[in-house]
């Protein structure tokens, strides 16, 4: 069953209730307070073109264990090329997520606002490479609930770019004793040490992790 959310009521069905989609409910906006709690409930929004907003939570779900990042030799060479900062450009790197992917067209405008507001409100979180220019080459951002870092979006415009970004989140991860949720596997996430495991898994970790202080 799929929910019809009313714009003036905030609450969300229970995540369990998803269909094997993932698809939970549908309606509502991207209020920042209902986006904070769409994400302490193991909720995420995926807009699609021509229909209401969509919010989702999988089964399963894929998470990358800071630990389990698969650092390859490659990678270790790239890392020096890099200069990673955290939270000096949240708009930009948001902005080059959505044009970098063009494919990805639920990152639109409202999106952008919306995040860019979580953002100032000290949820959302950036983490940015620069080059030897001092260019921004490459990044990613997502949502910090407690020391689970809810992973969005990123970007390269240089070999390795969005890969040292992120192995430098799995570095501020670890050290707080937290996870990263990168919600749908797909081959990249794989790659770089992502699993799947089951929706109440999640949950269950998302509530024990999720009321504790702010990673970043």
């Amino acid at each position: 069953m799929v929910y019809s959310l009313s714009a003036d009521n905030l609450s969300f069905p229970d995540p369990n209730e998803a269909d094997e989609s993932g698809l939970l409910a549908i309606g509502g906006d991207l209020h920042a307070k209902r986006l904070i709690k769409a994400y302490k409930s193991g909720i995420f929004p995926w807009p699609r073109q021509n229909f209401p907003l969509l919010w989702f939570s999988p089964n399963p779900r894929a998470v990358l264990y800071p630990n389990d990042f698969r650092l390859k030799r490659s990678l270790k060479r790239s890392l020096k090329r890099y200069e990673i900062k955290i939270n000096t450009n949240f708009l930009q790197v948001i902005t080059m997520c959505a044009e970098v992917r063009k494919r990805a067209t639920w990152l639109n405008g409202q999106m952008i606002k919306a995040y860019n507001e979580l953002f100032r409100l000290g949820f959302a979180h950036s983490i940015e490479s620069y080059d030897e220019n001092e260019e921004l080459v490459g990044g990613l951002y997502g949502i910090c609930v407690g020391k689970v870092f809810c992973g969005e979006s990123m970007f390269a415009l240089k070999k390795d770019a969005s890969k040292a970004a992120l192995y430098r989140l799995c570095r501020e991860v670890l050290k707080d004793g937290g996870i990263i949720d990168c919600q749908i596997i797909n081959p990249h996430l794989s790659s770089l040490g992502a699993v799947e495991i089951s929706r109440g898994k999640f949950l269950q970790t998302l509530a024990l992790l999720g009321n504790k202080p702010s990673i970043f």
